[in-house]
């Protein structure tokens, strides 16, 4: 297959074919480099040699009545996850003076919950109007399912991006939750965006989907034109029901994350995130050529290798973190 041609045509605005992203995350070891110089002409081209640093905020560590079966903060499996209520505001914007000390553009403030309550929202509506009194950084809200008229809430206290992961294929989807449904995301995504806000929206690699799978995933935000898309890669939970499944190969892992930037080039974002330091190890500086961003200093339950060697990696490997604009 030749990738850079591929690359190239994307470039200059045609699109990935179903049979060309079959080809990608098929494609035999000796291929791998000109798959990721064939994504990495797109991330070039929108981002140059520059690197987005996004943290998280786990806004509300309590048992959340879905059933998402990697989710060690849902209240159907017994796992050893800190819970707590939800954080007060002057806790939130604590939590975003830190991440822009630690070079975040992006403040992602989430909650375990199938959707906010009003206090919820408030708290969130909140603690965005104050951090952007203060700094100019970005936020970026994840609280679930939206009922009607609170995507507008959000945008108009500020928040920048709505964060729902479909997480997987729409037929793989019942297989992963049954406590709602694919297109309940769906319709979030789509409610995020009639408000104004982006869309942050991804997925996770190595759930026991098949190749078919991560294809209708990729070409699914493609269709939804999501301006964000984190890609993480499961490391399995314990207590969960996908406790047991080994982690995906770093090089499955890159395969998946070049498809969503070819199938995706109006993508803003294409993010590292969850599960990136022990799946990819060492690789880690070369899936920079393909993704642009990346969640940093941690996640929601686990730890990641730090600000600063991850800042360190980003510069080590010839790239640079993008810093806020000055307000």
């Amino acid at each position: 297959m030749d990738w850079h041609a591929i690359g190239r045509r994307i470039l200059d605005g045609g699109r990935l074919t179903r049979e060309e992203g079959r080809a990608a995350l098929l494609a035999p070891d000796e291929e791998l480099l000109a798959l990721i110089g064939a994504a990495g002409l797109l991330r070039r081209r929108q981002h140059g040699n520059l690197v987005r640093v996004h943290v998280l905020e786990n806004a509300k560590s309590d048992a959340c009545p879905e059933d998402c079966s990697f989710c060690s903060q849902s209240v159907h499996y017994q796992t050893e996850v800190s819970r707590y209520r939800m954080r007060s505001v002057d806790e939130l914007v604590a939590g975003a003076e830190e991440a822009v000390a630690k070079g975040a553009v992006t403040y992602c403030m989430v909650t375990a919950t199938r959707g906010p309550n009003p206090a919820e929202l408030e708290t969130i509506c909140e603690a965005t109007r104050r951090i952007k009194e203060r700094f100019p950084i970005r936020i970026c809200a994840s609280l679930g399912l939206l009922a009607n008229g609170q995507a507008e809430t959000l945008a108009a206290a500020g928040v920048d991006r709505y964060n729902h992961n479909l997480e997987t294929s729409r037929r793989h989807f019942p297989e992963v939750c049954s406590s709602h449904g694919f297109e309940d995301r769906v319709a979030t995504i789509r409610a995020a965006h009639a408000a104004g806000m982006e869309a942050c929206c991804g997925g996770i690699m190595g759930m026991g989907e098949s190749i078919d799978d991560r294809l209708d995933l990729a070409f699914e935000l493609a269709e939804l034109r999501v301006e964000s898309i984190p890609i993480n890669f499961l490391d399995p939970r314990a207590g969960t029901p996908l406790g047991d499944l080994p982690r995906i190969d770093p090089r499955e892992a890159l395969r998946a994350l070049a498809l969503v930037r070819l199938a995706c080039p109006e993508a803003l974002d294409v993010r590292l995130a969850g599960g990136r330091e022990v799946v990819l190890g060492g690789l880690q500086p070369l899936a920079l050529h393909v993704a642009n961003s990346i969640f940093s200093d941690g996640y929601l339950t686990t730890g990641g290798q730090g600000s600063h060697r991850d800042l360190e990696m980003i510069r080590e490997a010839g790239f640079e973190p993008e810093v806020l604009a000055a307000t």
